[in-house]
């Protein structure tokens, strides 16, 4: 009987990183590996996973429904809030007291609280899809205020005493892992690449891509105004970039900027790849990630990523000046500098789009899932 593994994450219907994330490791480890896999869900009962997956893994929904507290007036929240916790808490016990996994591996969201204490038998794995400096802070913007601030140290007070209890957790680069410095058990993962394309781009198209939410942290309304620049100098380039969200504020920039026609805004596609590989560049304009996964999916299909070196992930995932380029976080006038640069050298481009392919291979699924077996050994041995 091959190893047994039980992971906890709130619904997987969402189109998102940790979604996709989660779903590529888990069909590798029930494909290849013959693991037994269970994904056990508070919300979405009822709703296909945005991202295919294996037959042979199982679903569990625990008929939570969090999400239904937002429907209730504010007074009524917390109520129902505790409620509910108190309801998922016995459900989840109930649920691996009856599986037995050998892992239960959660994604640090409510079950984080109590999972510890659940006596299953199994070894209890925390994976962090964000960075310690941003985490609960994402897509806010507004300037935190003092009640905030206290709240969220409290927060990560209790947050750390129950990572503490793990038996390990795992986060997403070596520079997140530096902050975690009140841990003793902290590993690191990279996220892994479902595969390699087959085709990949020559880098001879003027197209330049960006790919994700249309949210505050991915740092569009910088990008735009750095594409203004670019523009001048190359008006035959277009860029354009795929996500979800609200893209209105965004075209209203690019119209305001005159780039109306330069500068496009598409929803996702579910072949993002081709879309790459018919691109030369990849713009990454983050204010912050957990990793930057869409990074290492543009090297894969062959062009070089212009990347922020925000926090946390690029600066790991990018060789500076061999297979991509790095630019200081948040500097409008370098982003178009650089981008003009590997514009205006094909041989360069050429060359680093192949080199960022190479590289791209250290993250497949094969190599990341060899990493989790290791992990996976070292806590059942």
């Amino acid at each position: 009987m091959g190893v047994k593994l039980a992971y906890c994450i709130p619904a997987l219907y969402s189109a998102s990183g940790m979604e996709k994330t989660l779903t590529i490791k888990a069909n590798y480890f029930a494909e290849v590996f013959g693991y037994n896999v269970f994904i056990i869900t508070t919300d979405g009962a009822g709703k296909p996973p945005a991202f295919l997956l294996s037959n042979k893994i199982t679903v569990i929904n625990l008929n939570i429904d969090f999400e239904d507290i937002w429907n209730y007036p504010i007074y009524k929240k917390a109520f129902f809030y505790l409620f509910k916790q108190m309801v998922f808490k016995r459900r989840l016990s109930k649920t691996l007291m009856q599986i037995k996994p050998d892992i239960t591996i959660s994604t640090l969201r409510r079950e984080i609280n109590f999972i510890t204490k659940i006596k299953d038998g199994s070894r209890k794995v925390g994976e962090l899809h964000f960075n310690k400096r941003n985490y609960r802070d994402l897509d806010k913007h507004d300037s935190p205020g003092f009640f905030k601030s206290v709240i969220s140290k409290l927060w990560m007070a209790q947050l750390i005493g129950n990572l503490k209890k793990l038996d390990r957790f795992v986060v997403l680069s070596y520079e997140d892992k530096g902050q975690w410095n009140e841990l003793e058990n902290v590993s690191v993962i990279y996220n892994p690449l479902e595969k390699l394309p087959e085709k990949i781009s020559d880098c001879s198209a003027k197209k330049v891509i960006a790919a994700g939410r249309f949210v505050h942290v991915k740092g569009y309304d910088i990008l735009i105004d750095s594409w203004k620049i670019v523009s001048e100098k190359h008006p035959d380039w277009t860029l354009t970039i795929y996500g979800a969200g609200n893209k209105e504020s965004f075209r209203k920039q690019a119209a305001a900027n005159g780039i109306s026609d330069k500068c496009f805004f598409e929803e996702p596609v579910s072949n993002l790849e081709d879309k790459l590989g018919e691109s030369s560049i990849f713009a990454f304009s983050s204010r912050f990630e957990g990793f930057g996964m869409v990074i290492t999916e543009a090297m894969a299909s062959g062009i070089p990523p212009v990347a922020f070196a925000c926090p946390c992930g690029p600066k790991e995932i990018i060789n500076d000046g061999i297979n991509g380029i790095l630019v200081e976080k948040g500097n409008i006038n370098s982003l178009a500098e650089k981008i003009n640069y590997l514009i205006e050298n094909e041989d360069v481009r050429k060359e680093m789009g192949l080199a960022a392919r190479k590289r791209a291979e250290r993250f497949q699924i094969e190599v990341i899932a060899k990493e989790w077996e290791s992990l996976f050994k070292e806590l059942m041995s």
